[in-house]
């Protein structure tokens, strides 16, 4: 089928439909969506909490936990060990299809009875205050944090790698503090895109570098002190008399390294062995298209944090995956699954499915585990299965879900954003589409007001000690303020303390304390980064001896948007001036 130019039922505006898309809405049998791949990708995020915890008791044993869900959800939420025992049984919630209602009412109704676990871990150890972590130990307060890593402090997206602090979408990495989109760096604080650096700091775009400070776009450098060489003895003596356990002094440098990333080249996108394919942060893909932050994966389009997958649209934050579409949170080793968010394991052929775990052949189902041929948690047997799945979908076409606001969701559309456990604020939505109270409220999504918060701060921002040197462990007994008071966007908590785990870090390596609490650390990280969308645009190289006269006529798609300050170049010019 040729491409096809639709309008989007949410925001209104044109998108294109292409042809390679129809033939992958064929293979799996669903119709082409109605939303535009922007508002797709909101609407599936406005499902993940991530970064609003509460203090609760389990439902279960009654013990105290830490969860995304707050005390007033309708639904039983259970402590995780609660949560995978065989002491409760999500099919005893099972409810009988009922074709005098639309799919999504009936499928609200199951969510508001059904327990959920707390967190989503799998196979988390000593990670109790983080969400969204697998095969790994010793996480706490971050997220997505996959592939046996360890020692995890206030990160995300982190991929086999250990002893890591403030630090965002990075693999393969070991004692770092503050890098950001990294791959196999050692022992470096505040790297910014780059990968395969040891005992660095403040760099930009810089491969294969050690020993080097302040610099940007060096390769296969040592003993680099602001873009120029110096003799082993002297980069020492310059970094020694840096006095980097100050904050006083690393705000100074860090004002330094805001100044530097405006004057770096940047390459149109951050891209290392890819084949037919477009996007940001991609690492070893073939045919994957407007993708961000995969690697290893091929045939994936309009995706997210996708890793070790194939053959998928529309899907985010999974591994191990086949045949994916409308889909967020947890995947692994799943085939074939739409519509869904936060399998745990070993899902095949299911839709509409949430939060369930070693289930196939099921539609419409919630924290189930270990069955096959449900509907709504209720078992059936194949040839009731095939026959009632097949007529609630021709149900949903007729008979329609239609929002609050008028937008129709027949089979074929991700879960309502109304529909949601989480208040929009609570969200990664939020993150990437940011909304004020009345704006999400005018849009029909739900708004969670902050509580106030009345910490007993023992120590403000402003008097929390300079020098690392002049801590001991008596700072593990204060509270700190929050140099934002909370008056951010950014989830503020106003307080925080320091671990012990944490100060061994800072003192092993030098590290002055934060004056910030860790949220407001994260969305300063976040702010860095472009956002996961495209632009065409044009090169900005002006620079003649790299093979053009004035301004270079190269054009490309590119996440940096016209407005950012960056310096973005196409891949000819950018190899001319870096390598």
């Amino acid at each position: 089928m040729n491409q096809e130019t639709k309008s989007c039922q949410n925001c209104k505006k044109d998108f294109t439909i292409e042809s390679e898309d129809f033939s992958f809405y064929e293979k799996i049998k669903v119709p082409p969506p109605t939303f535009c791949p922007w508002c797709r990708f909101i609407r599936r995020f406005a499902w993940r909490n991530e970064r609003a915890l509460y203090k609760r008791n389990c439902d279960l044993c009654k013990k105290s936990i830490v969860s995304v869900y707050s005390t007033d959800t309708q639904f039983p939420v259970f402590c995780n060990p609660c949560w995978y025992s065989d002491n409760w049984d999500a099919s005893s919630y099972a409810l009988d299809y009922d074709f005098s209602r639309t799919f999504f009412e009936q499928f609200y109704e199951l969510q508001n009875k059904v327990p959920r676990s707390s967190v989503w871990h799998r196979n988390a150890v000593n990670s109790d205050y983080s969400n969204q972590v697998g095969e790994s130990r010793n996480v706490y307060l971050s997220v997505s944090v996959v592939l046996n890593c360890e020692n995890i402090f206030y990160s995300k997206s982190v991929d086999s790698s250990a002893n890591i602090f403030d630090s965002l979408h990075i693999k393969n990495c070991e004692n770092c503090y503050e890098n950001i989109e990294g791959d196999k760096n050692y022992g470096s604080e505040y790297l910014f895109m780059s990968r395969n650096c040891l005992n660095s700091y403040f760099m930009i775009d810089c491969v294969n570098c050690s020993d080097c400070f302040m610099s940007s776009n060096l390769r296969n450098k040592q003993y680099y002190f602001r873009n120029q060489s110096y003799s082993k003895d002297a980069y020492q003596e310059i970094i020694h008399n840096l006095n980097l356990g100050s904050r006083r002094a690393r705000k100074v440098l860090i004002e330094e390294f805001n100044e530097l990333k405006k004057n770096a080249v940047y390459r149109f996108a951050n891209v290392v062995m890819i084949y037919n394919s477009t996007g940001h942060n991609l690492l070893n893909t073939k045919n994957c298209k407007k993708c961000f932050d995969v690697y290893n994966s091929e045939d994936i389009k309009y995706s997210y944090r996708t890793l070790f997958s194939k053959d998928s649209m529309d899907y985010c934050y999974g591994l191990n995956a086949e045949l994916m579409y409308e889909y967020t949170s947890g995947a692994n080793h799943t085939f074939n699954v739409r519509f869904g968010s936060a399998a745990n394991d070993n899902i095949s052929d299911a839709e509409y499915m949430n939060n369930c775990m070693n289930c196939k052949n099921i539609f419409g189902c919630i924290s189930l585990r270990d069955k096959e041929y449900a509907i709504l948690n209720k078992v059936y047997s194949k040839e009731k299965y095939e026959e009632l799945r097949k007529n609630i979908i021709d149900q949903m076409n007729n008979m329609p879900y239609i929002d609050k606001k008028g937008r129709i969701y027949k089979y074929g559309e991700f879960f309502p954003i109304e529909l949601s456990p989480h208040a929009y604020n609570e969200t990664l939505a939020q993150e990437f589409e940011p909304l004020t109270k009345e704006e999400a409220l005018a849009r029909g999504y739900s708004w969670r007001d902050t509580k106030d918060r009345n910490f007993d701060i023992s120590i403000e921002a402003e008097n929390i000690p300079d020098d690392i040197d002049s801590v001991d462990e008596e700072i593990l007994k204060e509270i700190l303020g929050c140099a934002h008071e909370g008056s951010c966007a950014h989830q503020c908590t106003t307080a925080f303390r320091i671990t012990q785990g944490e100060l061994q870090f800072y003192k092993k390596h030098s590290i002055p304390l934060p004056d910030k609490c860790p949220n407001c650390r994260y969305y300063e990280r976040f702010a860095q980064l472009p956002l996961p969308k495209l632009y065409h645009r044009s090169c900005m190289c002006e620079i003649s001896k790299h093979g053009h006269e004035a301004k270079c006529p190269n054009e490309f798609e590119t996440p940096y948007a016209p407005e950012r300050l960056e310096k973005v170049y196409c891949e000819q010019c950018y190899n001319k001036e870096v390598y």
